[in-house]
């Protein structure tokens, strides 16, 4: 969005005093004593068919208006509120400004004006974003959105008018819901979820009005010293500040548009148009009794008036009399056409029915209309109200010029000048840089924030990724680090996007930090990464954690990637040991230093480990057991019966053998065999086949890998192919 830069029309802005006129050299009539030349308001209502100018001054909060003049534009310079013909319209006020001269007696140098609320765009954009489900949804996180929404109507805007050529910069934005899950919901700070959502309806005004209104004050020779909108004008002298937490929608009907705004929540929250009013009821007249525009408009008048015969001449020159009856029930098509269009958008823009429908303007006596929006809103008759100028309680006047609807916009217009203090736009800085606001509503930091462009990522801290992955079968899930979220300061104070600004404030914001995804590699989950050195049996064995990602084998270094599917492998304890080596635990034994130890025992570098035989020999009739317990033989006894002991006391000694093909076969070491290790005992030619070899273990069919036992009956032999 632009900022409107410094003009050479604006230069005492920032007076805490409206200077709205100066005495001329020659004074013509003297002032009051009850008031002084410094304090008078002067306020220009630029309409499309007439210029108003009004001048007064505060007194004990009392508004009360010395002058005022209405001049209506000779040519079409003016169309929807726009200055077309910055000359022609120059001339009108020119004029309106030297009458009140006259009567006043001095030279006015200042003045209020207001652009109009008929030139306003607005843009209804709704955004949605993935949160962390277990994170608190805070105010920053709400009002990041909020400005991004705000950012992407204006990029929609941009867009849709890009044929237009046209700068448009926001002047305010309403909350129309708040998402949670999916569903709507009236505040989102302090839930939790994992969608959340907003839509918004932000109004924008064009940089052209704003610079055409202030190239006709120049060479009219009068400074701005305060610029509003129309709408808020006008809303700050019909709806009181105490009414504007209701839901209430004023509308002005002018003479080529019809202007609407909503207030809710203490403020104006949403603005609209219809680009049909007060002329459509003067166009119909015309067509049907055949009379030029400005007939028409005095017929409009006096039928609003409630005059009973209505008396004019026609484009023949025939005089024309009917009654006010006759000629509403010829407008009663054209009335209802106007009520629906208000009332259709009316409900665009609130969603719906509001508690009450002020019309203002001078359309808005247009007989009828009142009780066609109400049916259309479907609320009671006398909920849709024409406000004049008697609703107005702190303004004082006598002059009938300002009795009817049509002069609420610049009798607000004037009060809104003295609530700026001469100030159209407020100044700030955001981050060292300056930033003006048009001073049309509230502003708060979030005015600005949008204003300057800000990148609403930089509000929000997001929780880093989370990664979610298989380990050796079980599911693992790890939560991203959290954010940090941005700082708001105000004038070196703690703010927050909502704080209400000041004239000068100073705001700084430090940017959110976004929480770090989460990141894991293999090796902080293995237990014992750096390799070990264990002995077994003598031999040396070095113990290294190895592992795989998705079946490939790779370095315990390497990260893991969301839905990897992650295998360790590491031997830790003497089970893994067991595990690792098949180790026959059952008849054999397991010293870890020359202790027993549990299969928990947790192994360390340099363990010594011995996997033993338990062996067993036959003394004296007794069945006598061998093993070793930390470093020492331990034997047992056991008493066997006389049939056993002459075959038991063939093995009477501690070597292992067994029987091959009939023969005793005495292996050379106590350890583990198995059936090929037997070739090495034997005197068997395997380099010439003599037919199909037969592998026998205890009569049954057996494998060169087959282990062996003690005392096994082994047969080898060729069998003839034939």
């Amino acid at each position: 969005m632009s900022n409107i830069k410094d003009t050479k029309d604006i230069k005492q802005g920032s007076q805490n005093k409206l200077n709205l006129v100066k005495k001329s050299k020659t004074v013509k009539k003297s002032i009051k004593a009850d008031y002084s030349a410094e304090d008078l308001i002067f306020a220009l209502d630029i309409g499309t068919r007439t210029v108003v100018g009004i001048v007064g001054y505060y007194e004990k909060e009392i508004f009360k208006v010395i002058a005022a003049e209405v001049v209506e534009h000779q040519s079409r310079a003016m169309l929807d509120g726009q200055i077309h013909d910055i000359l022609k319209v120059a001339e009108v006020i020119t004029e309106v400004k030297n009458k009140l001269e006259k009567t006043l007696g001095i030279t006015l140098t200042s003045v209020a004006i207001a652009a109009a609320g008929r030139v306003l765009k607005t843009s209804q954009v709704k955004l949605e974003y993935d949160v962390d489900p277990d994170t608190e949804i805070s105010e920053e996180i709400v009002g990041g959105m909020e400005v991004d929404a705000v950012q992407n109507a204006q990029e929609k805007l941009d867009t849709e008018l890009e044929d237009e050529k046209t700068v448009f910069y926001c002047v305010g934005y309403s909350v129309v819901n708040y998402f949670l899950n999916g569903y709507v919901i009236s505040s989102l700070v302090g839930h939790k979820g994992k969608k959340i959502g907003v839509e918004v309806l932000a109004t924008f005004l064009p940089r052209v009005v704003v610079d055409s209104l202030y190239t006709v004050m120049d060479k009219v020779g009068l400074k701005v010293h305060s610029l509003t909108l129309e709408p808020i004008a006008a809303i700050s002298v019909t709806i009181p500040k105490d009414l504007r937490l209701l839901n209430l929608v004023l509308v002005d009907i002018g003479a080529g548009t019809s202007d609407i705004a909503v207030t809710q929540s203490g403020s104006v929250v949403a603005y609209g148009m219809v680009p049909i009013a007060g002329d459509e009821i003067t166009e119909k007249i015309a067509h049907e009794y055949l009379v030029d525009f400005n007939t028409a408009e005095k017929i409009k008048i006096d039928i609003s008036s409630g005059v009973e015969t209505l008396k004019f001449k026609d484009i023949l020159g025939k005089n024309i009399e009917i009654s006010n009856k006759h000629a509403l029930s010829m407008l009663d098509s054209t009335i209802d056409y106007l009520a629906s269009n208000i009332s259709e958008k009316i409900l665009e823009f609130n969603k719906k029915a509001p508690n009450a429908v002020f019309l203002i303007g001078g359309g808005s006596q247009i007989p009828g209309l009142t009780s066609k929006i109400a049916n259309y809103l479907g609320i009671h008759e006398d909920r849709v109200a024409v406000r004049g100028r008697d609703v107005i309680h702190n303004i004082k006047t006598k002059l009938k010029k300002l009795s009817g609807p049509e002069a609420i916009t610049p009798l607000g217009i004037a009060m809104m000048a003295y609530i700026q203090q001469g100030q159209d736009f407020l100044s700030v800085t955001l981050n060292g840089e300056k930033v003006r606001l048009l001073n049309s509503k509230k502003l708060s930091v979030a005015d600005a924030l949008i204003l300057v462009g800000y990148n609403p990522e930089m509000l929000i801290a997001r929780t880093g990724k989370s990664l979610s992955f298989t380990l050796n079968g079980k599911q693992m899930y790890v939560r991203g680090d959290y954010g940090v979220a941005a700082e708001i300061y105000v004038n070196d104070s703690v703010a927050s996007i909502d704080t209400l600004l000041k004239i000068g404030d100073k705001i700084n914001v430090i940017p959110a930090k976004n929480g770090e995804n989460a990141r894991r590699c293999i090796a902080d989950y293995v237990k014992n990464p750096d390799p070990i050195i264990i002995h077994l049996n003598g031999e040396a064995i070095t113990l290294s954690p190895s592992a795989a990602i998705n079946g490939r084998t790779c370095d315990i270094s390497e990260n893991i990637k969301e839905n990897d599917v992650v295998s360790i492998y590491e031997t830790i304890t003497l089970k893994d040991l067991v595990k690792e080596f098949a180790l026959d635990i059952e008849e054999k034994e397991l010293l870890v230093n020359g202790r027993n130890k549990s299969l928990d025992y947790i192994l360390q570098n340099n363990d010594d480990i011995r996997y033993n035989e338990i062996y067993t020999e036959i003394e004296n009739n007794s069945l006598v057991q061998h093993n070793y317990v930390n470093d020492e033989m331990i034997t047992s006894q056991k008493q066997i019966s006389e049939t056993n002991s002459d075959a038991d006391k063939s093995s009477n000694d501690r070597e292992f053998f067994v029987t091959v093909n009939g023969e005793r076969v005495v292996l050379k070491e106590y350890k583990s065999y198995i059936f090929v290790d037997i070739f090495s005992y034997i005197n068997f030619d395997l380099s010439t086949p003599k037919g199909n070899i037969v592998l026998k273990l205890n009569g049954k069919a057996a494998n060169f890998t087959d282990k062996i036992q003690r005392g096994d009956n082994i047969e080898i032999y060729w069998e003839s192919k034939g």
